[in-house]
């Protein structure tokens, strides 16, 4: 493997925007994406800012559910309560898994307001071209939390190395919130007491989780995901100082992202009726400052979705070969991107990403989400990696 070139563009939109507090919906996050069109047009784009809205979420929303779930559980202790008990924690259990698969979210859309977001749509490329690229970004922070620690995943590797070698699936988390308000329900309608009690303590334990997140400070974002962003701003110098045809390639960073997904809906709104789902085809770009690349092929934090068309995952795995970039295949997300909702619309899809030795993302919204911990040679391989794509689909319209 040859050592990627560092573009000056990927240090530079790091360390310049990991200086603004980012947090969905606020003034920095704001101030972010209006750097990045001043950004993309000294790159030659074709750039607008775009209005966007999104629900918020993720802690206040579930926290409430799990909440619910909890006094579910404490009724269902008792016999006159337990119906009603069960009934209310099997109610939390159905939207919270509405909410985090991007199914219709009608909790966080009946309890909440929508806030207002921005998305960034530079165009580079071929604009006249008939086949679009999608690259996706997202310029916003997520907060922290005491959740977000890897050191148990950190000891499961140097513990048992060939068993985490071999799980291509990344752990469940939102399982272990599920799990309360279905003990929960399980155990009123089996009048199961003790049963009952684990799950109100696990939803207990979910609501405190969320607590803390709502209450935590918003990360600098650096890997998660501004190398996204960074990529997306050298793949528009590169593209100008040496243009492609035939293809029309749409640099896209979100806002609210971090609420499991925000601003990717109003950019759905807008742009997939006139994006062709056979001459269309979407990358998502994810916390790729780690040192090992890698191609998410799937995700589900309920049930696990393959994205559609393996032929162009496939593509973007022939690319990375093509340029000697080694790129570990078949990942899978537990969690859920902005790629979820192409996904779910029908496009071909893929995410690229980046984890460490513990197949963790790197300083995954923590304190130490910072520049300095940036593996940039990892950002450059994702940055040749992308270009090599846009080139191939522009040169391969039997794809």
């Amino acid at each position: 493997m040859t050592e990627p070139r560092i573009h000056p563009a990927l240090r530079e939109v790091v360390e310049r925007l990991a200086q603004i507090e980012r947090g969905a919906g606020s003034d920095g996050e704001a101030a972010a994406a209006d750097w990045l069109f001043e950004r993309f047009k000294q790159a030659g784009c074709d750039t607008e800012v775009e209005p966007a809205q999104f629900y918020d979420g993720y802690h206040r929303p579930i926290g409430t559910l799990t909440a619910v779930a909890a006094l579910g559980g404490l009724l269902a202790t008792r016999r006159h309560g337990r119906l009603l008990g069960g009934l209310l924690a099997a109610a939390a259990g159905v939207l919270i898994a509405d909410d985090v698969s991007n199914a219709t979210r009608i909790f966080r859309k009946l309890s909440g307001k929508p806030r207002r977001t921005q998305n960034v749509v530079a165009v580079s490329g071929d604009p006249k071209a008939q086949r679009t690229l999608v690259i996706l970004a997202h310029h916003d922070a997520a907060p922290g939390g005491i959740v977000f620690d890897d050191t148990v995943q950190a000891w499961l590797g140097q513990t048992f190395p060939g068993i985490l070698e071999r799980m291509d699936t990344s752990f469940p988390l939102w399982w272990l919130v599920l799990a309360g308000p279905a003990l929960i329900a399980i155990g009123a309608a089996t009048k199961r007491r003790g049963l009952t009690l684990v799950g109100t303590a696990a939803s207990t334990l979910s609501t405190a989780a969320m607590a803390d997140v709502g209450r935590s400070p918003i990360v600098p974002g650096a890997n998660d995901n501004l190398t996204a962003c960074a990529i997306e701003v050298a793949l528009a110098e590169v593209l100008r100082a040496n243009p492609l045809q035939g293809l029309r390639v749409l640099l896209v960073s979100c806002g609210a992202e971090e609420v499991i997904q925000g601003g990717i809906y109003s950019f759905a709104e807008r742009h997939f009726p006139e994006l062709d789902r056979e001459r269309t085809w979407f990358l998502g770009l994810e916390t790729l400052g780690s040192p090992i690349l890698a191609m998410v092929e799937g995700e589900g934090p309920v049930v696990m979705e393959d994205y559609p068309d393996v032929r162009f995952r496939d593509l973007v795995a022939q690319a990375a070969a093509d340029q000697r970039i080694p790129l570990r295949r078949g990942m899978r997300a537990r969690n859920s991107t902005d790629a979820t909702i192409p996904s779910h619309a029908g496009y071909p899809t893929a995410t690229l990403v980046s984890f460490d030795r513990n197949k963790a993302l790197s300083n995954y919204h923590q304190l130490s989400d910072v520049p300095e911990n940036i593996d940039y040679g990892t950002v450059a391989q994702a940055l040749q990696v992308t270009e090599a794509v846009a080139r191939e689909l522009a040169t391969h319209p039997w794809l």
